[in-house]
């Protein structure tokens, strides 16, 4: 895998249960990040339990969030980790933004070889 950072990212939402994680290659197609990943939660516990794993784990691993936002609402939480955006959704939610989709030109990462 390219980045140890959306390595990191993918693991830690897996250990959470999150549903259909996809990650996206936005690498000359967004200037926000190279890499986002997709992930939804059934519940808006879930959706707020994914993402402060997500945040503990990072700043354990000494690395820095640069923005976390939704995080009470628990219905789309966005993780700025730099170079790795994640997107944790609550599923209704995930559907409606599709953000699969509308980042269409992006190519998919193959994660199946991190959460082996």
């Amino acid at each position: 895998m390219e980045s140890k950072i959306l390595e990191l990212a993918i693991k830690v939402v897996d250990d959470k249960r999150a549903d259909n994680i996809v990650a996206l290659n936005m690498k000359g197609i967004s200037l926000i990040a190279d890499y986002f990943v997709i992930c939804s939660g059934n519940s808006e516990k879930q959706v707020q339990a994914i993402a402060y794993e997500l945040k503990k784990v990072v700043q354990e691993e000494g690395l820095d969030i640069k923005r976390l936002e939704g995080y009470d609402q628990a219905r789309w939480v966005l993780v700025d980790l730099g170079d790795v955006v994640v997107h944790v959704f609550h599923k209704d939610e995930r559907l409606y933004y599709n953000l699969e989709k509308l980042w269409g030109d992006a190519k998919t990462v193959e994660i199946e070889g991190v959460l082996g």
